[in-house]
């Protein structure tokens, strides 16, 4: 399992490889999901009071809200996951 971690804002990290999505909130679905993982006790709140501006969805089916645009975040995903894939290159091992 890739034990990298994401930094989504405020300190607060998340288990790149858990990542299913990470998407806007600003969608009805998106509402709704949040809704439904709040009621089933899935629902990780990591804004530390603020907006939220990225909703994360992980293999666990667990919802976590984030300050952080959803495309700081991927950007960041995406950098962490060039990073590994050149250090692996480097090592001969990818």
């Amino acid at each position: 399992m890739d034990c990298n971690l994401l930094n989504i804002g405020f300190g607060n990290t998340v288990v790149s490889g858990r990542i299913i999505a990470i998407v806007t909130p600003g969608s009805a679905p998106m509402k709704r999901l949040k809704e439904e993982a709040k009621d089933e006790k899935r629902l990780v709140d990591a804004t530390q009071g603020r907006r939220t501006r990225s909703i994360i969805i992980t293999d666990s089916n667990h919802v976590i809200l984030s300050a952080i645009q959803s495309e700081t975040i991927s950007q960041r995903f995406v950098t962490g996951f060039e990073f590994k894939e050149e250090k692996k290159k480097a090592r001969g091992t990818g």
